[in-house]
């Protein structure tokens, strides 16, 4: 079924109130007018239907547990696209990825999920992501904001906001999913990834020249990939910084983020020294004004108020 159906259903979009003003006698006539109302009969039957399927056929723990850790685990390929890591402020974020959440979802069963944009404001993009334990009738529904202009302020072009449309909607399903799915069962699951996609340090010169290759496919500089892993040159990139770096990989072909995203973040404004009364002195003399002076430095109000 559509996921435009799912979302339909459980966001109980189904009626439509329209107030009619009779001129004549000052009545309000509320009438309710059904909202694709076969499509909403048609998608309650169906999940319904699943509904009462899953709960004759309730999942094993057990079997999903023993599934998704041998597909999650299957090669070091797949345990790399398991994480993902973004570059943040000098740090990085990692976690399981949308393409673990695939998993865990095909293997736990008697569940739905599904993502959409919602909203497009011109400075971002808002996607919305859902997940529906059909076994245990619990529901969560997540949005995801994501910038879609430039440090500068430009807005993206309309290809690259569909790119940053469709990164939302994989981090907004991912969400759902791990906030629906307990996370008893995933954390496990994902210590286990870690390991696999870590690698030795046998095959660590070959990783992490395809690693690399592949940023330089993308654009992206040895200097740049330098700055975002706190390291001075690309030779440095031992078995942890390799890791984050795949995990960086993986976040974009599984369209999780984007390479501005990563790389061209804006960086964090220097706060400016405050001025002694000396310094300001001697810039007054200079014949400096208190515009041309606060382009350097802060000036407090009661400086202001004593000197200008």
């Amino acid at each position: 079924m559509h996921v435009e159906c799912l979302f339909v259903y459980l966001s109980d979009i189904t009626i439509k109130i329209k107030e009619m003003s009779n001129q004549e006698n000052n009545e309000i006539i509320v009438t309710e007018k059904s909202n694709d109302t076969a499509m909403y009969l048609i998608t309650k039957a169906e999940i319904d239907n699943q509904i009462s399927t899953a709960k004759a056929y309730p999942r094993s723990l057990h079997e999903f547990m023993e599934t998704a850790l041998s597909m999650a685990t299957l090669n070091e390929e797949i345990a790399q696209s398991c994480i993902y890591a973004l570059p943040r402020q000098g740090k990085v974020i990692e976690g399981p990825s949308v393409r673990l959440a695939e998993i865990i979802i095909s293997s736990y069963g008697n569940i739905r999920a599904g993502a959409r944009v919602i909203e497009n404001d011109g400075k971002t993009v808002t996607a919305q992501g859902i997940c529906h334990d059909l076994e245990k009738n619990t529901c969560v529904t997540i949005e995801t904001k994501k910038r879609i202009t430039d440090k500068y302020g430009k807005t993206y072009s309309d290809d690259m906001q569909v790119v940053t449309g469709n990164a939302a909607n994989s981090v907004a399903f991912r969400n759902a999913v791990f906030k629906t799915v307990p996370a008893a069962l995933v954390t496990h699951i994902y210590e286990k990834v870690k390991e696999v996609a870590k690698g030795t340090v046998a095959t660590l010169e070959k990783r992490r020249a395809a690693a690399l290759d592949y940023f330089h496919n993308l654009g992206v500089t040895d200097k740049q990939i330098c700055e975002v892993l706190g390291i001075k040159k690309t030779g440095d990139i031992d078995i942890d910084k390799l890791s984050i770096l795949s995990g960086m990989r993986s976040a974009i072909k599984n369209g999780e983020s984007t390479v501005k995203d990563m790389f061209e973040q804006e960086k964090p404004v220097q706060a400016k020294p405050i001025a002694t009364d000396k310094e300001l002195n001697e810039l007054i003399n200079q014949g400096m004004t208190l515009e041309q002076i606060e382009t350097t430095y802060t000036v407090t109000d009661e400086q202001k108020l004593k000197l200008f």
